[in-house]
């Protein structure tokens, strides 16, 4: 892991991205990932937090498999970043437990739970089940809705997304626009190996059902263990075309991942 940059004042960096419009926010998000095409993670972090939307941007995360690499880079950078969690009342009771957990020892002090509207579950999900029903609905309720409202104050946001998740995933960008705003995933270009490496190397905690074989953890009734030889993913929506829960649709190049 690099040390944490020292950062100098860079107007280019600084200027606001939010009301230049989709089309120059196309390209400056192209500006951003040749500025940062060989950048180590942390400055990444470090320019987008402190100078490129400072304020006015947030990290969305799962506080699954990975997550705490991520959470790890960014407190470092700033602890009082937003950091937004979508609370779907159908985590396993071991992600909300790990949530806390990360929280209290990053030290973040603006974390906050997004939960779906009560009047949207009462109107289409009263017995709970319309996951097994409707996913991408579900979805739509549980995640992208809630998101989407928390996302109204914010310019930027950070993701923990991946190249080697999975196939859909191979092209990811460091930065890309998304309903309006800039999406950083500084996490990108990293592999399985320095993700794991990380973990040891920080001493940090895994995800309490990451040992008993979940790769990648999200909704309890969509989430399954991967197999030997599947990507990290496979247990997401197991037996369905499914793979993503809709938050991370529109890829600049239009390609829905």
């Amino acid at each position: 892991m690099q040390p944490q940059p020292t950062l100098s004042r860079d107007p280019a960096l600084e200027r606001a991205p939010f009301a230049l419009g989709n089309l120059a926010l196309a390209a400056r998000a192209e500006w951003l990932n040749r500025r940062w095409a060989d950048a180590p993670s942390e400055r990444i972090l470090a320019e987008a937090i402190e100078l490129a939307f400072k304020g006015r941007i947030a990290v969305v995360s799962s506080f699954g498999a990975e997550a705490a690499v991520l959470l790890h880079l960014v407190a470092k950078v700033d602890k009082s970043t937003p950091i937004l969690f979508l609370d779907t009342g159908k985590h396993f009771l071991e992600t909300l437990t790990y949530r806390d957990i990360l929280i209290d020892r990053f030290g973040f002090t603006d974390a906050r739970s997004l939960e779906p509207d009560p009047a949207d579950l009462a109107r289409e999900d009263q017995a709970g089940d319309l996951w097994s029903k409707n996913p991408d609905r579900c979805c739509h309720l549980r995640k992208v809705i809630p998101l989407d409202t928390a996302l109204r104050e914010f310019d930027a946001w950070v993701t923990g997304r991946k190249r080697y998740q999975t196939s859909h995933r191979t092209a990811l960008p460091i930065a890309e626009v998304s309903d309006g705003r800039i999406k950083i995933n500084p996490l990108a270009s990293w592999s399985e190996e320095q993700i794991n490496r990380a973990f040891r190397e920080f001493r940090l905690p895994r995800h309490p059902l990451f040992d008993d074989g979940f790769a990648s953890i999200g909704c309890a009734p969509c989430t399954r263990r991967i197999l030997e030889g599947e990507d990290s993913r496979a247990g997401r929506w197991s037996g369905s075309e499914k793979t993503e829960c809709g938050i991370h649709f529109g890829f600049t190049d239009g390609e829905g991942i």
